[in-house]
């Protein structure tokens, strides 16, 4: 019982630790992209993957050492759901991912390189669609928890 606690409460940790980095990014996002905060936007989002590690880690771990079971999870769709629904959040944070990189990359090539305010607002729109799908995960997760899914 102690293991399942563990491994709960970590899981439980890193998902609110994703959602606080994302969150970050969404903020960053918001206002005027100075260099400073061009960088602090790349570091926030390598946290951001370290964050989606480790809940993806002890999301197997719960799966492993929980006290249900694999067969309790893997027997219903709702795994099913909240893995396409982390894989989808993940891929599309790619596209972010990659204009951060650009843009530090701008950056290093020319000091007095701006984010176009376009692109800015794309990234900003992507992140927060990222944010609202990434909740639909939790609500799987109430379902799957309670066995309603099988």
């Amino acid at each position: 019982m102690w293991l399942d606690a563990t491994v709960a409460y970590l899981h439980f940790a890193a998902i609110f630790t994703l959602f606080g980095f994302l969150t970050a990014e969404a903020v960053l996002l918001r206002r005027a992209l100075d260099a400073d905060a061009v960088r602090l936007l790349g570091r926030v989002d390598l946290w951001y993957l370290g964050a989606a590690i480790v809940v993806l880690a002890t999301g197997v771990a719960r799966l492993a050492f929980g006290a249900r079971g694999a067969e309790f999870y893997l027997s219903s769709w709702p795994i099913y759901a909240k893995g396409a629904l982390f894989v989808l959040v993940g891929a599309m944070s790619a596209y972010p991912t990659l204009a951060f990189i650009r843009w530090r990359r701008a950056l290093g090539h020319d000091a007095s390189w701006k984010v176009p305010p376009g692109e800015q607002r794309r990234m900003r729109k992507v992140v927060m669609i990222e944010v609202h799908i990434a909740a639909l995960i939790p609500a799987v997760a109430v379902v799957m928890s309670r066995g309603l899914g099988r």
